[in-house]
């Protein structure tokens, strides 16, 4: 792994349950277990990788034809992003483009509606449920992050966004929603809601054919997580630690950085339901778990990277972490898998 390779935080496994649930029901089983095997999302698997989530996105893409990977009612058909994001990079505004996002999944999905509104200067961009049945959170949140990528595609850089609402209550993996929206975010509303800041650009970038095919065939991975790391205490943390010599740095480093006093920043963090080991601890999973996964070094050098003094106690501690062993974890050798997005 190069320096350079971001290391993205890892989310639980239930933040992408339910969308685990619904490719079991619309899948036929021996080909679900396949795929689930095949990423490492067996039973037993507590953490979620970026890669695994943009890996399980093209697989399922593939395996079904549907762009929206089994979220929705019918089908989103192969081809149907190309056809949005090219209706969107032609708009003359960013407020035309994302009115146009609107136009073309109310068109395209039976389950929810969406509409766009401007008040006090923060365009939003909510999503109302119409079926009998719930909504499936995952799919409510892909459909927002879409959004927010687009949109970032459109200004050249990921924009701000002011809050996201949740029309759901909070689940046990809310702790999750922060790595991918770059904001605060809110559950027990009535309507879901991305709230872009009042500094969205208006003027777009003129986007050639060459960028709109990097877009889809990288997709969902430009637009799934937020590069943002201001708005989350945890996440700026995070990225101190991760820029910390062998991740040591300590709480009151940590607090003399942010200018603010240790039990201050205990008490914030209290307050998120976290701790500053907790933190260091989850970089150091993360960490571990893009190193096995490269299989470029062998298990003891990764434990003594991420501080332990021993292989056997970073054993145990990964197995902690992840629900699996670091040799388990692994590479196997697979077949590679190419999105094909109807270009």
């Amino acid at each position: 792994m190069k320096k350079s390779d971001p290391i993205y935080p890892t989310v639980s496994r239930g933040f992408i349950q339910d969308w685990v649930d619904a490719l079991e029901r619309s899948l036929p089983l021996d080909r679900f277990e396949s795929v689930l095997t095949d990423i490492g999302l067996t039973d037993g698997v507590v953490r979620v990788t970026h890669d695994q989530i943009v890996m399980l996105y093209q697989r399922i893409a593939i395996e079904t034809g549907d762009e929206m990977v089994g979220l929705w009612g019918r089908p989103v058909r192969a081809g149907a992003l190309k056809l949005l994001c090219g209706s969107v990079r032609d708009a003359s505004s960013m407020s035309a483009a994302l009115y146009r996002f609107v136009q073309y999944w109310n068109i395209v999905l039976d389950d929810v509606r969406l509409e766009l509104s401007n008040a006090n200067g923060h365009i939003a961009l909510s999503i109302t449920e119409t079926a009998e049945q719930p909504a499936n959170r995952f799919g409510v949140l892909l459909v927002l992050k879409l959004a927010h990528g687009i949109a970032s595609w459109l200004a050249g850089f990921e924009v701000r966004l002011n809050e996201v609402q949740f029309g759901f209550e909070p689940p046990d993996f809310a702790s999750d929603y922060p790595v991918l929206f770059p904001c605060p975010v809110v559950f027990s509303h009535q309507k879901s809601t991305i709230v872009f800041s009042k500094d969205l650009p208006d003027t777009i970038l003129a986007k050639s054919d060459a960028e709109l095919r990097e877009f889809l065939v990288r997709a969902p991975r430009d637009w799934i997580f937020t590069a943002f790391r201001e708005h989350a205490l945890s996440l700026r943390l995070r990225e101190m630690v991760l820029a910390s010599e062998g991740f040591n740095l300590s709480l009151v480093e940590a607090a003399q950085m942010m200018n603010v006093a240790s039990r201050t920043l205990m008490r914030r963090l209290d307050a998120d339901g976290t701790t500053f080991q907790l933190i260091k601890d989850g970089v150091r999973r993360d960490v571990a778990m893009r190193e096995l996964s490269s299989g470029a070094k062998s298990i003891e050098a990764i434990a003594q990277d991420v501080g332990f003094a021993s292989a056997a106690n970073f054993h145990r501690a990964f197995r902690r972490w992840t629900g699996q062993t670091p040799r388990a974890y692994q590479p196997r050798k697979k077949k590679g898998i190419n999105l094909i997005i109807n270009l």
